[in-house]
C-alpha cells in the first residue's frame, strides 16, 4: 500500500521561501508522478506542480511559475517543491499527490489522476 507523509509548511512573510517534502512509501515504480496541490481557504483545490519520473519534466501552474520549483530525489523516494517569492495568495493547505506510472501531459493538473494524497501541510505567508 502507498503511503505520503508532507512536512515543510508553516507560516512565513511574504518574500520568504520554503521547502516542502513528500516522501512515498510502498510499491512504487521508478517513473511515477509526484505532484502538488494547494486548497486555500472557500477555494477549490487547484494544481501547482509536478514531475514525471524517467527524465518526464517539470511543470508549474502559472501562477507559481519562476518561483517554485519542484525535484525529486529517487533514491530517497521523496519530491519537493522549493516556494520563493512567497505571496500571501499562496497560502493554502498543500497536499502532496502520486500517480504510480508516468502520467500524460493532458492529464497531469487533474487531481482525479492521482491514487494516493498526502494528509496535507498548512503554508501561511503574512502580508
Amino acid at each position: 500500500q502507498v503511503q505520503l507523509a508532507e512536512s515543510g509548511g508553516r507560516w512565513v512573510q511574504a518574500g520568504g521561501s520554503l521547502r516542502l517534502s513528500c516522501v512515498v512509501s510502498g510499491e512504487i515504480s521508478r517513473d511515477y508522478t509526484g505532484g502538488w496541490f494547494r486548497q486555500a481557504p472557500g477555494k477549490d483545490r487547484e494544481f501547482v506542480s509536478c514531475i514525471r519520473g524517467n527524465g518526464g519534466g517539470t511543470y508549474y501552474a502559472d501562477s507559481v511559475k519562476g518561483r517554485f520549483t519542484i525535484s525529486r530525489d529517487n533514491a530517497k523516494n521523496t519530491w519537493y517543491l522549493q516556494m520563493d517569492s512567497l505571496k500571501p495568495e499562496d497560502t493554502a493547505v498543500y497536499y502532496c499527490a502520486f500517480h504510480n506510472h508516468r502520467l500524460i501531459l493532458s492529464a497531469l493538473d487533474d487531481g482525479q489522476n492521482y491514487n494516493n494524497w498526502g494528509q496535507g501541510t498548512q503554508v501561511t505567508v503574512s502580508a
